[in-house]
């Protein structure tokens, strides 16, 4: 299917790898011109060079700059420029007991997971408001709606990441401007798979083992299994096209039946 993004300027937050990055090749191989985003200039600059080379002649592109850092927000929004479509991505998570949450710890989730989206749009958004056109979407998580009991302040920001969204559609009635959000189930993110080796490393026991039993303790997915980075993606580049202009204010799923009622 063409989703008719030949053309289009694509901004993603946290694209140096996992969920982040399968958006940025969707979106690539799809026509758009993409910005990638990280930390570090010298992995911003690798994956931009792999995207170059996946397809050639594209001018796809990275900016570096930690969205816990005001100063380099600031930066990075100074350079970035108008684009058409805009992937908030960029997030923090970790497991952590409620009551060793500290407030410098809810600080930087605040800064990462939901200020990162709040300055990115406050930028962007006018500016796609004024043309008439343009989209936004949040990558969230199923976590926003059943939060965890040990990763309560990432689950809280992914929330109002959810509820960031909800408002922003608001904004963009009349107009060819949507902004809806995406949530994404256990997704076997580099992160993820970064800290499934280091148990299973702990437990001298296979990697594939760790894997299905910590899936397998989701009593609710419908999969039985994680998620891989680009199908989340997928729904992602679809929401980002043109061909999902009916939909605008909404929170869609593409968490492998975790969240399991109807609505």
């Amino acid at each position: 299917m063409d989703l008719q993004l030949h053309g289009k300027t694509a901004f993603v937050s946290g694209s140096t790898q996992g969920i982040g990055y399968a958006v940025a090749s969707a979106l690539a191989a799809e026509g758009a011109r993409v910005i990638v985003n990280g930390r570090r200039e010298e992995v911003v600059t690798a994956a931009a060079a792999e995207l170059r080379r996946a397809q050639p002649g594209a001018e796809h592109s990275g900016l570096a700059a930690d969205f816990g850092d005001r100063e380099q927000v600031e930066r990075l929004l100074d350079e970035l420029g108008e684009v058409d479509i805009l992937v908030n991505n960029v997030g923090l998570f970790g497991l952590e007991a409620f009551e060793s949450i500290a407030d410098d710890d809810w600080v930087r989730y605040l800064e990462v997971n939901l200020m990162s989206g709040v300055r990115l749009s406050r930028r962007l958004l006018p500016g796609m408001l004024e043309r008439g056109s343009g989209r936004i979407v949040f990558v969230s998580s199923e976590s926003g709606v059943n939060v965890p009991a040990d990763m309560i302040h990432y689950g809280v920001t992914k929330a109002a990441m959810i509820a960031l969204g909800n408002g922003l559609a608001k904004l963009t009635r009349s107009t060819a401007v949507t902004v809806n959000t995406v949530l994404g189930g256990p997704t076997y993110s580099d992160g993820v798979a970064a800290t499934v080796e280091s148990i299973a490393a702990a437990q001298a026991a296979p990697v594939d083992a760790v894997k299905a039993a910590i899936i397998g303790q989701n009593r609710t997915t419908l999969v039985e299994r994680f998620l891989e980075p680009a199908e989340v993606a997928t729904l992602v580049a679809y929401l980002a096209s043109p061909l999902a202009s009916a939909t605008n204010g909404a929170a869609i799923r593409a968490d492998g039946g975790v969240l399991t009622g109807i609505l």
